[in-house]
């Protein structure tokens, strides 16, 4: 049922004026507001705000929509980040290199002799390859949303130490939030303070991020930072689940302090230009550089971005070298009906005067979550008759095995239910998710999946209590 709805979602398209493709394009507040607002209208994501540089110059910086406490967006609202933060994790890795306390082809245990793991292949692992995903951590053989979420990164790189490698270190690309809560430990211990005070202190002041800050777990996000879901086309403001993201998506910020964070990676004090340049260079088995990933545009261009997303927000950061441009767009609503790194790619192509890609329709998702919410009326109505009706069946059925393995197909829906961030866990290429962040991912669904198996447990009880009072009875149950 979930391919389905992910398919419909291709459905229904509305264009968004653009310039002539070949012509030079011109980006303004005006051609970006109306990109936007375009978007917001066709897909009904609550709150955006974004970012676009050129050089040194910010070309614009804006607010749209409302927070989930109901006030405007700015381009001053604390947004989370999410994996953008990955970004700043490399780049505070990178000034310790650059003041000579570690060298990124030094095994990390050098500098972090806590960080051990059930595989001796760990000792292995160099910086460089906890910053590329080449280390050979994996969701699939770690899952650390598996347990309570850690508090510290200390308790995180502790956690580490029952899991595995899935291959050899430095011989295959695997995105995997852990490697950047290692690197961001490995910055605590190096560089002599915790995590969020060194990015304050190094990064966030230097360049003027006055509203930034690096918190550690879901629970640190402030009210108006919390983002939403969608539900037959309405957004439900909804805390995030629980889970620990500090060095891996922990990063806090504004559409304003991410202007001067796109202007810096031109070159200024935080980091040396060829720093700089060596993080968006992949030198592993990957196209992933130092914290961003590293590609070309629609049109050929070079590119080097990177995608975010909690389960309630999503975030999008690119530089594009050949033009100068740089973007940042935050959005606090998940990726069901449109999200950040759709938006981006819109943004993208008016820079490059391309056509920009049709926006796709909100109508047919929505339409699948009311079909769903109806769904789970059926859901509740329908066992109601299943009980009622155990003790015909009980006597059509007799008390036989038969009898008892027609019912075993009833405890599929409760299965299903235990083990449901197991098989979203797989749709999504094997990442690790908790149960509620599953459950949040597709909401409408996973409210009727839950009707369905309250039904079909209660319709079982009432069931084998027939036929156990037949069995005792030692005849089939009366009409």
């Amino acid at each position: 049922m979930l391919l389905p709805c992910l398919a419909v979602a291709l459905t229904a398209a509305t264009a968004v004026p653009v310039p002539t493709p070949g012509r030079a394009s011109v980006v303004d507040a005006a051609s970006i507001d109306a990109a936007v607002r375009a978007y917001r209208e066709a897909t009904r994501i609550p709150g955006v705000a974004v970012a676009v540089t050129r050089g040194r110059d910010v070309v614009h910086t804006a607010g749209y929509g409302r927070t989930a406490e109901g006030d405007a967006v700015t381009d001053s609202t604390v947004m989370a980040i999410a994996s953008l933060s990955k970004s700043f994790t490399a780049l505070a890795v990178m000034q310790l290199v650059e003041d000579g306390k570690v060298r990124l082809d030094a095994t990390a245990r050098t500098y972090l002799p806590e960080f051990t793991m059930a595989d001796e292949r760990a000792g292995r692992i160099t910086v460089r390859q906890l910053l590329d995903h080449s280390s050979g951590m994996s969701d699939r053989t770690f899952r650390s949303s598996a347990g309570p979420a850690p508090r510290t990164l200390r308790e995180a790189v502790a956690a580490m130490r029952r899991g595995r490698l899935a291959t050899d270190p430095g011989t295959a690309y695997e995105y995997h939030n852990p490697n950047y809560q290692v690197a961001a430990r490995l910055v605590e211990v190096v560089g002599g303070q915790p995590f969020g005070e060194y990015l304050r202190d190094r990064v966030f002041r230097p360049l003027g991020m006055t509203g930034s800050i690096s918190a550690s777990t879901a629970d640190d996000l402030p009210p108006g930072a919390r983002g939403h879901r969608m539900i037959a086309g309405l957004p439900v403001a909804l805390p995030e689940p629980p889970a620990f993201g500090a060095g891996s998506g922990g990063v806090l910020s504004t559409a304003r302090d991410m202007a001067a964070w796109l202007i810096a990676q031109g070159g200024s004090d935080i980091l040396s230009p060829g720093g700089l340049a060596r993080m968006r260079r992949a030198t592993g088995p990957g196209s992933y550089g130092l914290g961003w990933d590293i590609g070309r545009t629609e049109s050929g261009a070079p590119l080097a971005d990177h995608t975010g997303g909690l389960v309630t927000v999503t975030a999008y950061q690119a530089l594009l070298p050949a033009s100068g441009h740089g973007l940042v767009v935050l959005a606090n609503a998940g990726s069901q009906y449109g999200d950040a790194p759709a938006l981006g790619a819109r943004l993208i192509a008016l820079i490059e005067g391309r056509s920009v890609p049709p926006t796709g329709s909100a109508v047919p998702l929505i339409a699948v979550d009311a079909a769903l919410l109806l769904a789970t009326i059926g859901g509740l109505l329908l066992p109601v008759r299943g009980v009622r009706r155990a003790r015909h069946w009980a006597r059509r059925r007799g008390t036989g095995p038969a009898a008892a393995a027609r019912l075993l197909p009833y405890l599929a829906p409760v299965v299903l239910v235990v083990t449901l961030h197991r098989v979203i866990g797989a749709l999504y290429r094997g990442r690790d998710i908790s149960w509620r962040q599953a459950a949040y991912l597709y909401p409408s669904f996973t409210l009727l999946l839950a009707v369905v198996a309250a039904g079909c447990v209660a319709v079982l009880a009432a069931r084998v209590l027939r036929l156990v009072r037949a069995i005792r009875a030692g005849r089939r149950p009366a009409a």
